[in-house]
């Protein structure tokens, strides 16, 4: 009972900061005050309960210092990291018997753990697999023979975890860990208990100082494609984020790295030396031998190929440490600069096998509805961003060919955090976009009883106007280009230009922006049970190149967040 009290105080108080209750916008022609009122709380909904107090955790004020605090002190984070692990009756020595393959990255990391938690478990091993962010429910964090763990079982062993916990607070200062915290927290012991022969784990953010560093003695660890990304927390240049990325190494403990920029590398030469950790670079997919021909991948887009070599080095590595006595890996060549040289290999049957069945939603995903083609990836940094633009063109390219008349094609976007949207956006311009829309990731105006969505650490005003500065730069890129421009399309507000043809519009929701997008073209989102927002004739009027063409392709990409709204909407499995 005290913990339903304080999950339903906790969704007070989120209702209450989700919107100034004043704050009311018409986006697109769209008449839209969201709802301050909770999700219902229905009797014996236990996994919501959990999902709500895990929420809790996003914003609680032991959090918000803890943040505080170890931003000036870092290594202050596996301290207390450490410290929550033991409260939760866990110890860092029980860690080892996970036979643990770490991951980090800028780009790439999470493919990366996906093709080796494939390859692995197509041997019959029985694999565990952390990774983030979700896409549409928690769950999917935490994945048991590629299968995220179901509800009972999470149920179960959140309230474990979080009881154990809770019960030690008092005697620390009151605090709990914060969200991502908790979760790596929780996968370790869901591993544990459900006993795993191996657990790929993808590093959160950094390496280093990050939480999953926890972990002593991995069996081998990875390093994908770096690049800049959050440089609040990991340093605005490529030797800083190295330095980060490189945190993962342990003495004696194999490391690949896929190819680096040259600085990138020297730091990472310098911090396995300093570490006592043998590092070897991965050869080129092209260079495997294999019997079938040319090796496919299950994921689309050529720098996945770097991902995968990365994949098959890491499998490689583990399973000659599971199967070898002498615990011997490979022989290796040197350049003459220095960097070991992985060679590549023969991949078994099981390994080919592997690559080609590999999925990971909202990568280079594509689905098609009917007369509507979504092309989904959550690009969020330039280098990831130039790949999806990359891939879209030559994918959107091919289904234009084979389509049966005119195709017409809309962007969706949005970007979070500290990310240079207006960078991305300009890769985006030369895709030639009819429509470009932007939306929060926000997947419906009306209250959602899905706790999974909340995010208590982002305001709806803020969402919004990062929104705008969205439908902004576009415009002002496309105007740049073609000397054209659009009209903010805000009822009563000014335009900011003198009003043209409308190529750019703004959705206070993932659900209003692909109904307007796909105008009754796709069932899934004609469903009686999605409400229909209304919109003012003028507005529905800018649409009629959607209803004339023989088909419809959107690329969504921008977040991950995004890409997991829409698949929620496309896919409503997904999110029971």
């Amino acid at each position: 009972m005290v913990r339903m009290l304080r999950v339903l105080q906790w969704g007070s108080v989120f209702a209450a900061r989700l919107l100034n209750p004043h704050w009311s916008c018409r986006l697109a022609g769209l008449s839209v005050r969201y709802s301050t009122k909770t999700a219902p709380q229905i009797p014996g909904m236990e996994y919501q309960d959990a999902i709500c107090t895990l929420n809790t955790l996003q914003t609680n004020a032991s959090a918000l210092e803890q943040v505080r605090r170890e931003r000036s002190h870092p290594q202050l984070q596996l301290q207390a990291m450490k410290g929550f692990l033991e409260r939760a009756g866990l110890t860092v020595e029980e860690l080892d018997h996970l036979n643990i393959i770490h991951v980090t990255g800028t780009k790439g990391k999470g493919s990366t753990c996906a093709f080796t938690e494939q390859i692995l478990r197509s041997y019959g091993f029985r694999t565990g697999f952390y990774s983030s962010p979700h896409l549409v429910q928690v769950r999917e964090r935490i994945r048991i023979n590629g299968q995220p763990i179901g509800k009972e079982l999470f149920t179960k062993y959140f309230w474990q975890v979080y009881g154990r916990l809770d019960e030690t607070k008092d005697a620390h200062g009151g605090t709990m860990p914060a969200y991502f915290r908790f979760l790596t927290i929780l996968a370790f012991h869901v591993f544990l208990q459900e006993k795993v022969d191996l657990a790929v784990i993808e590093v959160g953010i950094g390496g280093a100082y990050d939480c999953t560093n926890i972990t002593r003695q991995p069996w081998v660890c990875g390093i994908s494609s770096l690049g800049i990304d959050h440089t609040q927390i990991l340093g605005d240049t490529i030797e800083k984020i190295a330095w980060q990325k490189g945190g993962i190494f342990k003495p004696g403990v194999p490391a690949f790295t896929v190819k680096q920029p040259e600085d990138a590398m020297a730091v990472l030469k310098d911090r396995a030396k300093e570490i006592g950790c043998p590092l070897w670079v991965c050869p080129e997919l092209k260079d495997y031998q294999a019997d079938c021909g040319p090796l496919h991948l299950g994921l689309a887009g050529s720098h996945q190929h770097s991902n995968a070599s990365l994949a098959l080095q890491l499998s490689h590595a583990w399973l000659q440490k599971r199967c070898l006595s002498d615990k011997s890996f490979f022989s290796t060549s040197v350049e003459n600069t220095g960097v070991l040289q992985a060679t590549s290999f023969k991949p078994s049957p099981i390994m080919v096998k592997g690559l080609a069945d590999t999925e990971w939603p909202g990568r280079n995903q594509t689905l098609k509805h009917g007369a509507v083609t979504y092309f989904l990836d959550g690009a969020h940094t330039m280098r990831s961003m130039q790949a999806c633009v990359h891939w879209f063109r030559e994918t959107a390219a091919h289904h234009e060919r084979n389509a049966s008349g005119p195709v017409a094609r809309v962007l969706l976007f949005n970007a979070t955090g500290e990310r240079d949207s207006a960078a991305m956006l300009k890769l985006l311009v030369p895709c030639h976009f009819d429509f470009a829309v932007f939306c929060p990731n926000i997947t419906e105006a009306i209250a959602s009883r899905n706790a999974d969505e909340q995010n208590f650490n982002v305001s709806v005003e803020n969402m919004l106007t990062r929104c705008l500065d969205n439908e902004r730069s576009w415009r002002l890129h496309h105007s740049n280009r073609d000397n054209k421009g659009s009209q903010l399309l805000i009822e009563d507000s000014l335009p900011l230009v003198p009003e043209k043809k409308t190529d750019t519009l703004v959705f206070p929701c993932i659900l209003s922006a692909l109904q307007w997008i796909t105008q009754g073209r796709d069932s899934v989102l004609t469903d009686p049970a999605k409400r229909v927002l209304a919109i003012k004739p003028s507005i529905m009027a800018k649409a009629a190149l959607l209803c004339n063409t023989a088909e419809i392709h959107i690329l969504i990409t921008g977040s991950l967040h995004l890409v997991g709204g829409v698949l929620k909407h496309l896919d409503p499995a997904s999110s029971k």
